[in-house]
């Protein structure tokens, strides 16, 4: 995520952010996640805003690192007990065979459509062989811009699946909801989980 516009609301919003994000350490897909995660792994939470996630995975016995491009959101994420983060984005991850885990919670939709691709794959060679990746995003197509700036890349839920499996990916679970955002508007989304 690298949109200055985008960026700059998570930063004056991250507050507001963590509160209405504090109910993800209980959310069944990351329970789901944690326990296909090999016990003790190493995990990404890739564009971890506040860090619930993160704090979760650190307080189940994972080795947690939470990465983040928003100053504001890093620090809140830092602040988790066990948790190892940094101001980093999508762009920054480059090794291979490093993870057990990554979870990308609704963090890449902030970033060009054009970009999902390489993404993806920087993703699967980043995971061990049987690592477990995990992505959170809403349904739609095209890009567009919310009502506070946040821009945002819309897929449906055939094109996401090609992306993970063109990517190396094999996907085992998909769930999708409805829920209000930050900008106080329901959206139908997806959470897909898929192993290397």
């Amino acid at each position: 995520m690298s949109d200055p516009e985008t960026l700059s609301v998570y930063a004056a919003k991250a507050g507001e952010y963590a509160e209405l994000t504090r109910a993800e350490a209980e959310h069944p897909t990351l329970q789901r996640f944690i326990q296909g995660v090999t016990p003790g792994g190493r995990v990404l939470d890739l564009g971890c805003g506040p860090g619930a996630a993160a704090g979760a995975m650190a307080a189940a016995g994972l080795q947690a690192e939470a990465w983040d491009p928003v100053p504001e959101m890093v620090a809140l994420a830092a602040a988790r007990p066990g948790v190892a983060a940094r101001q980093a984005g999508f762009g920054d991850l480059t090794g291979a065979d490093v993870y057990d885990g990554i979870w990308a919670n609704f963090s890449m939709l902030h970033t060009p459509l054009a970009d999902w691709p390489d993404q993806h794959r920087r993703i699967a060679t980043a995971l061990r062989p049987g690592g477990m990746f995990h992505i959170g995003t809403k349904l739609g197509t095209g890009e567009a811009r919310d009502s506070i700036g946040r821009l945002y890349s819309y897929v449906t839920e055939d094109t996401l699946l090609g992306l993970i499996t063109d990517a190396g990916l094999t996907p085992d679970y998909t769930t999708h909801g409805r829920e209000k955002g930050l900008d106080g508007v329901y959206a139908d989304w997806i959470v897909v989980q898929a192993h290397a």
